[in-house]
């Protein structure tokens, strides 16, 4: 972070010492003006103070008729000033400082939230991510009820890019932090809350390539509704943030074609335990197209995943086929294109870790009775409504659903995630650019497959300041 801070800071300095040949214009342009307006303001307080002497002629020959011609003249000339004043003001900034031949920009949000959950069926553990963000598969089940007030600013993001033109090409990095998703330290809230950034995205693109942390090509962040939640609809969506290789190819009128290779992990149960295996001893990349189509009122993207599982140990263990499709959306209507719908649906087999951070695996494996793989499947999807009552008010309804289908030929544990669903409403007030406060309340439900139930009820506030 150090090292962050610091890349951050020698640009801002570089900047300051020297500005650009735009920068320099526009302040010699403002000189000129308040130059003019100062010699028009003369102008015009000696042709008040001739016609406000009502004299035929002042000591220069100036008649009362010829004060009131210079006096309009000079308010003309006024008038023009402030009229080309405001158009160079009404010009749009420069996007980022030039150092050399790179432009950097910096960016973010402050987010703060609020909320008031009560578990209908058991109580969460200290520091869980749960108390603090919509996962479905920390629902408590199976115990008494609970209630949990919580405040804090971990969905605070902040990111940095460079743009480099090279041989007609813009080479591009980008890096991204926020403080969401990393476990609470033991004590964070007991006096300093001192939560520990967390790496977001990270790429490098060049032209139509791009190689590092980003989104995975299975999904399309943009598409998701506005919350005061990290995510929303958590129990319906994708959600992959990892390492690929990813090319798209325009094909014209607003399609896209993306080819990707992305980095594998197998997620399995054992038939006696729920607590998810990260098993590390993959050997093909997931692969991925989708076609994504865009207009001024539509955006719609279809995507397909194939996937190689992999559990190698000691000599033993097991591959199989993974597959998935998701289709999404997102449709612009009403006065102003203020009202959207947007909707996401996925379904596939062995690609469990794709949703909701992990609330399903891809397989069970249990070498005590068998090596082998057995695949789950998965079924996914959300919708949502958003309706936008004035240009600074609008409000958002989204419901979520996920079911996993486990296989039939060997036992389940008992806590392994089977079905989650959730409904949700906010309002969001804008009073000005780059500010909003919403308040959402959300009910939420978790099954698991010894038939037990968990449910949810949120309120939720939250304040967001873009930069």
């Amino acid at each position: 972070m150090l090292l962050a801070a610091s890349s951050l800071s020698a640009p801002s300095f570089a900047h300051a010492a020297a500005p650009s040949a735009h920068e320099a214009e526009l302040e010699a342009r403002l000189l000129r003006l308040e130059a003019e307006m100062s010699a028009m303001q003369a102008e015009l307080q000696q042709a008040h103070a001739a016609r406000d002497a009502g004299s035929p002629a002042d000591s220069a020959g100036t008649t009362s008729a010829q004060a009131l011609d210079i006096a309009r003249a000079a308010q003309a000339k006024a008038d023009a000033a402030a009229e080309k004043l405001a158009a160079i003001e009404a010009r749009p900034q420069p996007d980022g400082f030039k150092v050399g031949g790179t432009t950097w920009k910096m960016g973010g949000f402050v987010k703060v939230v609020g909320s008031v959950t009560h578990f209908g069926n058991g109580e969460l553990a200290g520091g869980s991510l749960g108390k603090e963000f919509f996962l479905p598969q920390q629902i408590p089940v199976g115990g008494a009820s609970s209630t949990d007030l919580i405040g804090h600013a971990r969905q605070t993001r902040l990111f940095f890019s460079t743009s480099t033109p090279v041989a007609g090409i813009t080479l591009k990095g980008h890096v991204e932090f926020d403080f969401a998703l990393a476990a609470a330290p033991l004590g964070a809230q007991r006096a300093t809350n001192a939560y520990t950034p967390t790496f977001r995205r990270g790429f490098i693109s060049y032209g139509n390539l791009l190689i590092g942390q980003e989104w995975t090509t299975f999904q399309n962040p943009a598409h998701l509704p506005e919350s005061t939640d990290f995510v929303g609809p958590m129990d319906g969506s994708v959600f992959v943030r990892q390492m690929m290789v990813q090319y798209r190819q325009p094909l014209g009128s607003g399609l896209d074609l993306y080819l990707a290779a992305e980095n594998p992990q197998t997620e399995t149960l054992t038939a006696t335990s729920a607590a998810m295996a990260d098993n590390d001893q993959d050997r093909m990349p997931d692969l991925v197209a989708k076609l994504a189509f865009h207009n001024k009122t539509a955006e719609l993207h279809v995507a397909g995943l194939v996937r190689s599982l992999s559990v190698h140990n000691a000599g033993a263990g097991d591959t199989a086929l993974g597959w998935g499709g998701t289709v999404g959306g997102k449709v612009l209507f009403g006065p102003g294109l203020r009202h959207d719908i947007r909707f996401v649906a996925s379904a596939g087999r062995g690609i469990g870790r794709y949703f909701t951070v992990g609330f399903v695996p891809d397989a069970i494996y249990d070498r005590n009775m068998a090596d082998r793989l057995y695949v789950i499947g998965n079924v996914a999807g959300w919708a949502s409504v958003k309706l936008g009552w004035t240009e600074t008010l609008r409000s958002t309804f989204m419901a979520g659903y996920q079911h996993a289908d486990y296989p039939d030929t060997i036992p389940t544990p008992g806590l392994a995630n089977v079905e989650a669903w959730s409904g949700a409403g906010n309002v969001f007030w804008s009073p000005v650019h780059n500010l909003d406060f919403g308040i959402e309340y959300r009910h939420a439900v978790r099954k698991v497959a010894s038939g037990l139930v968990g449910k949810m009820n949120r309120v939720e506030m939250a304040a967001k300041y873009t930069f």
